[in-house]
C-alpha cells in the first residue's frame, strides 16, 4: 500500500487542478464530494474491451493469476512446442 501524501494544490483561474504525478498511471478519476465539501477522487485504471472477458471470469482470472505466481517463482516446465496450434504459416 502506497503512502499517503499531502500537497496543497491551487485550481487556476477556470477552476482546474493539475494532479500532475497523482495521476501517473491513471486513466479517470470518479470524484465524489462529501458532506462536509471534502472532494474524494477515485482512480481509475481502464482495460481494453477485448480484454475485460478476463476479469468478468473469476476461473479464468484465477488460473492467469496462478500461472504468474508460478513463474515469478521460477516453476516452469517445458510443454513443448505449440506453433501448430497457432494457425501461423513457418514457410
Amino acid at each position: 500500500m502506497a503512502v499517503s501524501q499531502n500537497r496543497t494544490l491551487r485550481p487556476d483561474s477556470k477552476g482546474r487542478i493539475a494532479l500532475g504525478d497523482f495521476a501517473k498511471g491513471i486513466s479517470s478519476f470518479r470524484i465524489s464530494q462529501e458532506k462536509d465539501g471534502r472532494l474524494i477522487l477515485e482512480p481509475f485504471r481502464e482495460i481494453p474491451a477485448r480484454e475485460a472477458w478476463l476479469f468478468e471470469n473469476p476461473a479464468a482470472l484465477g488460473k492467469v493469476r496462478k500461472g504468474l505466481k508460478d513463474a515469478s517463482e521460477g516453476k516452469l516446465s517445458r510443454r513443448g512446442d505449440f506453433s501448430k496450434f497457432t494457425g501461423a504459416d513457418d514457410s
